[in-house]
């Protein structure tokens, strides 16, 4: 089910279009992945992996980017 689910993600796949070989249904796989990101599963994974990794000295954070966005101020707007 999770390597369904992740090349679906990743690799642009309509999930109409996911290979019958993953042994998963289309319905209960995106079912699934309603299910795990409701639950917050991606969130805890991803900072499980980046505990791990940082752990073990295997993140260079010297190559870190922090994303964000700015917006224009409407005129008279402080």
């Amino acid at each position: 089910m999770f390597t369904a689910i992740v090349f679906v993600l990743t690799s642009g796949c309509a999930w109409r279009h996911l290979p019958p070989s993953f042994g998963v249904s289309v319905p209960t796989a995106h079912r699934t992945l309603t299910e795990w990101t409701e639950a917050g599963l991606w969130r805890r994974l991803h900072q499980a992996v980046l505990d791990e990794l940082g752990s073990q000295g295997l993140i260079d954070w010297s190559r870190a980017v922090l994303d964000g966005a700015s917006a224009r101020a409407k005129k008279g707007d402080r």
